[in-house]
């Protein structure tokens, strides 16, 4: 386990035009482990973004455990490193630093609309992601095949990745009739899936969200394994991390050394270790109430298995309590619905209401070629849509599969889909594509009342 002494840190470096050396040395000699490295701002979801107070012992007991429990994906010399989310963000800092740190290739991507370009040219050994970016290779692998007139082929494939993956996990593994079939999709399909994503990587990392068992079977099953980490602006990044050689799908992990991780009586989950913020800058109140009893609470629901591995369920904020008691937490149907192609976003509401339902918006991309393909007007988009019956028929099986997942009492039961995006310009998401909820609530109230109405 990485530990930080409390001597000056005179190891480190930084850069600048304009700073003499002798003042360079200075103020390198003169930083200790407990000052201030870094502010960054909450993504704030709900109410205003605090700025975190991040350290250098911080950062360096988070990004020497990060890279010492990754060893493998973080070999100096053989590594590379694409980046999509934006540095100001603690993950895409927490990875600049460790890739420093390490020392591995670094590459930073500012838009995902020209992923397929970027991997190509850049051939990363490993790739730093959001969930929407890894639903965004599925669903054009998908879609790329269903144009080419081999959907069906790629449906197959993708279930004997998904069956694959799951038989890793099981005491047998795989059996005969289904390596075969895999050996057979992996020059068929597989291959080219990888080839797409530059080719030379084995490993993704993916935070901000849940992934999805489907997904990360799916990954994992055509020879590219993403692993799910779980962590806030408030502990410096990730807190849990998949184990590259004992991954769990469906958690995000074990707690990283020196990390400790509890949970509450109310299902809160608690963190500890000397990765954690030192307090909300110039915020005395609302960090007395965050960092209490030694602890960090952290506003997410979740569960620890016999093994040490995190579930996280929701957000303790986010729980919708209908109007009959029940209580909802949306992340677990809200990103099944959003695994389907055509679905961008989905938010789900109902509190206080007498049965769940939903806002969808939809994938401007995979919404142009689906028009194409069912015979809807050229230029076709989201407004003149949203009342077609084969449209509203195509979200009801996403929502259908979301509803899968959970109890009667928790699905979706009325949806509206939306005219336009949740962007980040009106408010709605975060720079890491969380939802703001209620700024979505409050824009579109009117959405909302019509699902409720008669």
């Amino acid at each position: 386990m990485w530990r930080i002494d409390e001597g000056a840190l005179g190891e480190l470096t930084e850069g600048g035009s304009g700073v003499s050396d002798e003042t360079l040395d200075l103020r390198m000699r003169s930083a200790k482990a407990d000052d201030p490295a870094t502010l960054v701002y909450t993504s704030g979801t709900t109410g205003r973004p605090k700025g975190c107070v991040l350290t250098h012992r911080s950062f360096f007991a988070e990004c020497g455990n990060v890279v010492e429990r990754l060893k493998p994906l973080f070999r100096t010399g053989e590594c590379s490193v694409l980046l999509f989310l934006p540095t100001a963000h603690v993950f895409g800092r927490l990875v600049e630093v460790a890739s420093v740190m390490a020392p591995i290739r670094l590459g930073c991507v500012p838009d995902i609309k020209n992923l397929t370009d970027e991997l190509a040219s850049f051939r990363p050994t490993l790739i730093l992601g959001v969930p929407r970016v890894f639903e965004k290779v599925y669903n054009s692998a998908r879609a790329k095949a269903q144009a080419d007139g081999k959907g069906r082929i790629f449906d197959r494939a993708a279930d004997t990745a998904i069956a694959y993956s799951r038989a890793l996990s099981t005491p047998q593994g795989p059996s005969f009739g289904l390596r075969v079939r895999h050996k057979v999709f992996d020059k068929l399909v597989f291959g080219k899936l990888r080839a797409v994503l530059g080719g030379r990587g084995e490993y993704a990392i993916s935070g901000g969200a849940p992934l999805g068992e489907r997904l990360g079977h799916f990954f994992r099953g055509i020879g590219f394994t993403v692993l799910e980490g779980y962590g806030l602006t408030e502990s410096c990044a990730a807190t849990a991390f998949n184990p590259w050689d004992r991954q769990k799908i469906g958690t995000v992990g074990q707690p990283l050394p020196g990390s400790v991780v509890r949970i509450a009586d109310d299902g809160e989950v608690l963190l500890h270790g000397e990765h954690l913020f030192s307090g909300y800058w110039q915020n005395e109140a609302a960090t007395a109430e965050a960092l209490a009893d030694g602890w960090f609470h952290t506003g997410d629901i979740g569960t620890l298995d016999e093994d040490g591995y995190l579930t996280i369920t929701g957000r303790k904020k986010e729980i919708i309590v209908t109007a009959g008691g029940k209580n909802v937490a949306p992340a677990v149907i809200e990103d099944r619905i959003r695994g389907h192609a055509l679905v961008a976003e989905c938010m789900v509401v109902g509190d206080g209401r007498p049965f769940v339902g939903a806002l969808i918006t939809l994938d401007e991309e995979f919404l142009s070629r689906w028009a194409e393909e069912n015979g809807k007007p050229t230029g076709s988009t989201a407004l003149s849509l949203r009342e077609d019956a084969d449209l509203l028929a195509e979200v009801q099986r996403a929502v259908d599969d979301g509803n899968a997942a959970v109890s009667k009492a928790e699905s979706v039961r009325k949806f509206r889909v939306l005219p336009s995006q949740f962007t980040e310009e009106a408010g709605h998401i975060t720079p890491s594509l969380k939802l703001k909820r209620n700024v979505v609530a409050k824009d579109f109230a009117d959405e909302v009342e019509s699902i409720y109405r008669g």
